[in-house]
């Protein structure tokens, strides 16, 4: 259970229409208006801030830099997939797992095209 020293009390001042509304779009859905103004705060802090360690895709190039990566990683995973596809024995070819390994090669192959196409536009 947390203690009060866990919390911190944030003040809003809002027009009294907007107070009214929230206060009865609150009671109607059985929320407390502390829990759904928490939601909200949890929710753009977890969508707005970007939290440590996370990518930064600020510029144009690093943006570019990261699909290369992207496009480079999918590519050893098509050719992994390849592998499995071409050792499957002839006996096997018409099987699930064939069929599986085929479309996982061809999916892989559209979305590198399509990320190269991309890559390369922008």
């Amino acid at each position: 259970m947390k203690t009060a020293k866990q919390f911190t009390q944030v003040k809003v001042s809002v027009d009294q229409e907007i107070a009214s509304a929230f206060k009865k779009a609150c009671s109607d859905a059985s929320v407390s208006m502390a829990a759904a103004l928490t939601r909200f705060m949890v929710d753009y802090a977890t969508s707005v801030v970007k939290p440590k360690g996370a990518p930064d895709y600020s510029t144009r190039r690093r943006r570019r830099t990261a699909i290369k990566r992207v496009i480079e990683q999918l590519g050893q995973i098509k050719d992994c997939e390849e592998r499995v596809r071409d050792n499957i024995p002839e006996n096997l070819q018409g099987s699930s797992a064939y069929d599986a390994a085929e479309e996982a090669v061809s999916s892989l192959e559209e979305a590198i095209d399509a990320l190269a196409a991309f890559w390369i536009a922008s």
